[in-house]
């Protein structure tokens, strides 16, 4: 048996910087990963740049039953933080949009960065590890392929579950459970909506084709690009909306969102009346605009402007800013690139992210109830929670 001050369950994101940071102050810290390589989700994000931050990052972007929680742990590790981290490291990088931050070359400089810090600071870390049990007395003992391990602390660093073909399993949430903490339902995010019947369809027929759009629920809308997809609907504004999105409630889509379509085709009715609808919606995919004429106003179709009524054209533009749409589900864990829910932050603190009836174990990361927006938002709480655990374990 190998006695350490810090074992940490999860060689992602959470885990290697809790481990860095743990190790600045002295501490002997073993890193268990349940997979064959350490930060898989760090090197296939982005695109395989990763997107490692946002210069925008602020609570208001993370959802959680309790959206203070986060705001701690984000203020004392923010992204400027990170940010000269990546700079000290020498590594290349530059915003795409909103704020987003990517790496120039590769994820895997991101990761480099991480191992390197770990090896300063003498920071163990074991791949292929599986855990058979966890228990506490007086100390934390793991029982793992490696033997038993014990520690004064013990960090669930394990993810969520999204993505199960790179390994996410519901292990922190079982562990979590073990320790009589409560693990809030579970849900993928960030993930793209699926249809079924003629909006499948109709979906399929226009797969490939994005457009910048305004997607919205009851109380939460996003601008970004949408995907037609086979199954449905994807890209950035579908992914964002899709944490918000109750099952069986109805989204709106604006295909118009920096214009007013009914000034915009009253006006066109006024200067070009022998045009068609199809004319005047010219930035709009051509395809798009077609399979909405099928759909909305067959009969007006063909007609100039100057034979169709201003509430006729008035309905068409009521379409075009607010289609309701009413996703059969979403594609699941599958696809998803983050997971919502998991343990109460009510069980932790803010400050440290122990937990507050079980001392000595913190849980940090995806494992935990904070879920942040497309963009940075997920790593930058994983530095964050990491650098909040790792500097009082």
């Amino acid at each position: 048996m190998k006695d350490y001050d810090v074992i940490v369950l999860g060689g992602g994101a959470a885990g290697l910087m809790c481990a860095i940071a743990a190790g600045q102050r002295g501490r002997r810290v073993l890193v268990l990963e349940s997979s064959n390589k350490i930060g898989k989700k760090i090197l296939m994000s982005g695109g395989g740049r990763c997107n490692f931050t946002n210069l925008h990052c602020d609570p208001s972007y993370f959802v959680s039953a309790n959206p203070k929680f986060c705001i701690s742990a984000l203020s004392r590790y923010t992204q400027w933080d990170f940010i000269a981290l990546v700079e000290k490291h020498g590594i290349a990088y530059h915003e795409k949009t909103l704020g987003q931050l990517f790496c120039d070359e590769s994820s895997k400089d991101i990761l480099a960065m991480l191992v390197a810090e770990c090896e300063d600071e003498n920071v163990s870390i074991l791949t292929d590890c599986d855990i058979a049990d966890v228990t506490h007395d007086a100390r934390y003992t793991v029982a793992c392929s490696y033997g038993e391990v014990t520690g004064e602390s013990l960090v669930i660093a394990t993810g969520g579950l999204s993505i199960p073909k790179m390994g996410a399993t519901d292990f922190g949430y079982r562990l979590a459970k073990q320790f009589g903490l409560n693990v809030l339902e579970t849900r993928a995010g960030l993930v793209p909506f699926t249809f079924t019947g003629a909006l499948q369809t109709l979906s399929e027929r226009l797969s490939g084709i994005s457009v910048h759009a305004t997607l919205s629920t009851a109380n939460t809308s996003f601008t970004e690009g949408i995907l037609f997809t086979h199954r449905g609907l994807s890209g950035p504004a579908a992914l964002q909306l899709s944490s918000y999105w109750e099952p069986g409630s109805e989204i709106r889509m604006n295909l118009l969102p920096e214009q007013f379509a009914e000034a915009l085709l009253l006006k066109a009715k006024a200067s070009q009346p022998a045009a068609r609808v199809r004319t005047v919606l010219n930035t709009l995919p051509r395809a798009l605009v077609l399979e909405f004429e099928r759909l909305w106003w067959p009969a007006s179709a063909e007609k100039p402007l100057a034979e169709l009524s201003d509430q006729t054209l008035r309905n068409i533009a009521e379409r075009l800013r607010g289609w309701p749409i009413r996703p059969a589900a979403t594609e699941g864990y599958r696809t998803a690139e983050v997971t919502l829910g998991g343990v109460d932050t009510d069980e932790l603190s803010s400050q440290t992210l122990e937990c507050k009836r079980q001392p000595g174990l913190y849980c940090i990361g995806e494992v935990v109830d904070v879920t942040g927006h497309l963009g940075g938002f997920n790593f930058q709480w994983a530095w964050a929670s990491g650098q909040a655990a790792g500097r009082v374990v």
